[in-house]
């Protein structure tokens, strides 16, 4: 039986993310993350966004790993941002009640971040001569060349982020 357990969603930070480090010099980064769902009313025959809330950690992982540090660095609640990573499931023993308890959470992998740069602060790279009026095309048509969105991953020496 085959395996695939990958999840790659847009979407806001609905906090500040929250880091710690461990004892090993490694770091995580817990935030929460909200997504819409479009759904049809079947009663009025309107489309509504339903949001969903996700709770997502991620890690410096290996020597290099620089993932925890770019979230806690460059996202900010209501930061636009896009994650690939793993679902996973917690589960742990409410002091309360003593029930067992479980929920969905996502381990973030990789991410993009998605908002423009306001003032030299976070967010993807600006548009700077990028875009060019080309008479050469064929069409006739005006063409833009976007730029890469700024990419951290779970690797690498983090040299691949332009900022």
């Amino acid at each position: 039986m085959a395996v695939f357990n990958k999840v790659i969603l847009v979407g806001r930070l609905t906090r500040d993310p929250e880091c710690r480090t461990f004892g090993n010099g490694g770091k995580v980064a817990k935030f929460g993350f909200a997504v819409n769902n479009r759904r049809k009313n079947s009663q009025t025959g309107q489309w509504e966004d339903e949001p969903m809330f996700i709770d997502c950690e991620a890690y410096n992982r290996g020597e290099f790993g620089t993932l925890a540090n770019t979230i806690e660095q460059y996202c900010k609640k209501g930061s636009q941002i896009l994650i690939e990573g793993k679902l996973h499931l917690d589960t742990w023993d409410d002091k309360t009640t003593g029930q067992k308890r479980q929920k969905h959470k996502i381990v973030v992998d990789q991410m993009q971040l998605l908002d423009r740069r306001e003032d030299g602060q976070g967010g993807a790279p600006r548009s700077t001569g990028a875009a060019s009026s080309s008479s050469n095309r064929s069409d006739g048509g005006d063409h833009y060349d976007a730029p890469e969105p700024a990419t951290a991953g779970s690797g690498g020496s983090g040299e691949e982020i332009p900022f």
